[in-house]
């Protein structure tokens, strides 16, 4: 399943972009590292490496036939996209991340209806994972995904069926 969105490239990720991705990865946590922790530069840095470590192998090891994708605009790095097309499953979003200083630009809403479209032509769900507290979640309800199940408060389940959605 080939992504095309005007402007948009994707790329596969490549062991040269393991700086790259782990700022991507940073950007994630660096609100809750600056907000929910006394920790200096060093720790802060420290903890990020760690973090991004294990999660990159879990999904290097656990989603062997995904897509793992550095995220571009006119060949500058914007994010990363990483997407499980596994024939005849749901499509599932691994991860999706865009830079701070991308976001809210229609960029994460573009990724996510070209995935929509390609998903409901093929008559595909699609799943992702989602933090209670991640701002996107409003952006993936107004696009039609619905909590499905919960762990620890956290995570969300968050799906979008493409037969509720497919005359959206």
């Amino acid at each position: 399943m080939n992504l095309e969105i005007k402007d948009i490239g994707f790329r596969d990720i490549q062991e040269r972009d393991k700086t790259l991705l782990r700022e991507i990865y940073g950007s994630t946590r660096q609100e809750e590292l600056d907000k929910g922790t006394n920790w200096n530069d060093e720790q802060k840095r420290h903890f990020i490496d760690q973090q991004f470590s294990v999660q990159h192998e879990y999904y290097q090891k656990n989603f062997s036939d995904a897509k793992f994708y550095i995220i571009e605009k006119e060949e500058v790095p914007i994010g990363r996209l990483y997407i499980d097309f596994s024939e005849n499953e749901p499509v599932r979003i691994i991860d999706i991340t865009i830079l701070p200083e991308w976001r809210n630009k229609n960029i994460g809403s573009s990724i996510l209806n070209e995935i929509l479209k390609k998903a409901g032509s093929n008559n595909l769900n699609v799943s992702i994972h989602v933090e209670a507290f991640n701002p996107a979640m409003n952006l993936y309800k107004r696009l039609g995904f619905r909590k499905v199940s919960e762990t620890n408060g956290i995570y969300h389940l968050m799906e979008w069926n493409y037969n509720t959605n497919i005359n959206d």
